[in-house]
């Protein structure tokens, strides 16, 4: 089987976060262990670019990046070392004016010794949620994910995320897992959403004691949404609450909490964060605010706009710098 170079970093970014193993995890996804050490061979030394079948070139001298601009690239990333690669690219050309590809950003960091290695999990096509949403406020996600306060016990954290944009609607730190705090949890985001009656979203949750009650059934039924079930042990098909879960403690677990209060704050700010700041691939590395609030295709044009003008400007620098050499 073919696989295309998109194809092949996601199996690569998928093996790289799997918690089964190299050999295990090749072995589902159907790809022979040495094509695989092939691939992620050639993307250490060129990059996403370097997983295309063909040839890399590296001898179009009109678009190299100059000295200056690999500096100020070098002292981004080593204030924003938060950021993947791929994150790291797109900031610098929102927030500098100065586009950057992943591939160009990947060699100059291997250059300066600072490459990193890709830290997230993509689940493939066949693991997602087969109606795919079109629009915002389509359907949403929810779910429980648990945190230990310390001299306090387990907390629970009920989360609304919006399927399409992948913004976090609404969330509610809770006591246990009861069919109240799913239904207080789907009420917040229901008024911050402010959606009429008659345009609500279908909600999308696994089998949860809480979800399958019938006063939380009753509750749905009176605010006119649809509640789906995921199937039993496929707890990719709410890949994408799933996925947020795992980021969120990945982050949170790092500290110690002491107080609800302490945790709700470590919450808050991840929140904000992963609303408003985190760059997400799926959704052509804007955020989900951006998605959510229909801003993501002025984001889009502008970084079209930006990338024609770095081009344009290295384009001149590279030429006037041959032009001096002859």
């Amino acid at each position: 089987m073919r696989y295309s170079p998109a194809e092949k970093l996601e199996i690569i970014r998928l093996v790289d976060g799997s918690d089964i193993g190299v050999t295990r995890t090749l072995k589902e996804l159907g790809v022979h262990n040495s094509t695989f050490y092939n691939w992620y061979e050639r993307y250490h030394l060129h990059g996403p670019e370097g997983l295309s079948d063909k040839k890399h070139r590296s001898n179009q001298i009109w678009n190299k990046i100059p000295q200056r601009e690999k500096e100020q690239i070098v002292e981004i990333a080593l204030e924003k070392e938060e950021l993947s690669d791929r994150e790291l690219a797109w900031y610098i050309t929102d927030h500098y004016e100065n586009y950057v590809s992943e591939s160009s950003l990947y060699r100059i960091l291997r250059e300066y010794g600072l490459m990193t290695a890709p830290a997230h999990i993509v689940l493939s096509a066949s693991d997602e949620f087969k109606d795919k949403t079109s629009r915002p406020n389509q359907m949403w996600q929810t779910d429980f994910t648990y945190f230990k306060i310390i001299g306090w016990g387990w907390y629970y954290l009920s989360t609304v995320l919006e399927d399409y944009s992948r913004y976090i609607v609404g969330r509610e730190l809770c006591k246990g897992m009861r069919a109240e705090d799913a239904e207080n949890t789907v009420r917040k985001a229901l008024t911050h959403a402010n959606l009429p009656k008659d345009n609500c979203p279908k909600l999308l949750s696994d089998n949860g004691s809480s979800y399958i009650a019938s006063e939380f059934k009753q509750f749905l039924s009176e605010e006119k949404m649809l509640g789906i079930h995921g199937r039993p042990l496929h707890p990719q098909t709410q890949g994408k609450i799933e996925g947020y879960n795992r980021s969120l403690k990945n982050h949170i677990k790092l500290e110690n909490y002491y107080s609800t209060e302490e945790l709700e704050r470590a919450v808050e700010k991840f929140v904000e964060h992963y609303n408003h700041h985190r760059y997400h691939e799926s959704i052509n590395n804007l955020t989900p605010a951006q998605v959510y609030y229909n801003k993501g295709a002025g984001v889009l044009e502008e970084r079209k706009r930006c990338k024609v003008r770095t081009l344009q400007r290295r384009k001149q620098l590279n030429l006037q710098s041959k032009v001096k050499r002859e």
